[in-house]
């Protein structure tokens, strides 16, 4: 009987872990597709104006049948779920896209490969959870191997690469956030009702702002970046926010952080077939220490 448990423990495990691993790798595509909207010089904020507008309408559909179905939220989880949304997939998104204007892309996905470190040393700060010495070994391996998929991009920089670096850490730091304060309304008021809820939020966040920023006749574009932007939202954002609550309900916030390391490795194999770009040994290597980690991290049982 206690076999059986064990057994079937861990198999809801792993399959929270291949949940995370696919939201990981979906949410990393959106740097390819961003490459290609950048070709018809769309600006990011215009970019990221045109990904949370395709993305409104799912999440707004979700969020009018969870306010059908469900209960009323109480005053003070409405106020959490809009620092929630703004403290997540806007700010750390804005932030995101500022520091990328004075530093390389190799350097703004090393700083970002922090957010696990943040979101382990909240938890064990904030909300007193002991990290285990198996979810430091997957960390230590992972970014091992990241370091030596991205080494060679750190030895260019502008003379603002301090302003840049700053920023994308800020956008790190505003993700781990989010990771932990929604592991723990997740509990209480569902993922599908806190998914849709916040990215409304955020969504509202990224479009009101194009509209400060920007003249309203930018919304006209060519053709393929309407497409590409349809893709970018559901594909890239949607399907992906949709799986990583899924993943925290199921593993906690901590392991779905490690596990979405896996994801900008894998624009590298992305970006060979769809920009052909090329794969150095370094690359791969790194890409094998970082599956080494997650593979380590598979082996943890709750």
């Amino acid at each position: 009987m206690i076999n059986t448990r064990n057994r079937d423990t861990r198999q809801a495990f792993l399959v929270g872990l291949a949940i995370a691993i696919t939201g990981a790798i979906l949410f990393s595509a959106k740097a390819i597709v961003a490459k290609l909207i950048y070709r018809y010089h769309v600006d990011a904020v215009t970019l990221l104006a045109f990904r949370m507008l395709f993305a409104l309408p799912f999440f707004a559909g979700v969020a009018l049948w969870k306010m059908r179905t469900s209960a009323p939220l109480s005053c003070s989880d409405r106020w959490r779920l809009i620092g929630l949304g703004l403290i997540g997939y806007y700010l750390s998104s804005f932030l995101d896209f500022l520091g990328l204007q004075y530093i390389s892309v190799g350097l703004e996905r090393l700083i970002l490969f922090l957010t696990p470190s943040f979101v382990l040393l909240i938890s064990l700060i904030s909300l007193r959870r002991r990290v285990t010495r198996i979810e430091w070994l997957a960390l230590g391996i992972s970014y091992l191997g990241i370091v030596l998929v991205f080494l060679h991009d750190l030895n260019r920089g502008s003379s603002n690469v301090a302003l840049g670096a700053t920023l994308v850490l800020g956008a790190a730091i505003s993700y781990s956030l989010y990771l932990i304060f929604s592991g723990e309304m997740v509990r209480r008021i569902g993922s599908l009702r806190l998914v849709s809820y916040a990215m409304c939020i955020s969504s509202v966040a990224c479009i009101g702002q194009f509209f400060l920023m920007r003249p309203a006749v930018m919304l006209f574009q060519p053709t393929d970046v309407y497409y590409l932007s349809l893709v970018n939202a559901f594909f890239c954002t949607v399907l992906p926010v949709f799986l990583t609550m899924i993943a925290v309900a199921r593993i906690g916030a901590a392991a779905t952080s490690q596990t979405g390391m896996v994801g900008p490795v894998s624009t590298l194999f992305l970006g060979a077939i769809v920009l052909n770009e090329p794969i150095s040994s370094w690359q791969l290597a790194g890409t094998g220490l970082v599956l080494m980690g997650i593979y380590f991290l598979s082996k943890k049982t709750t």
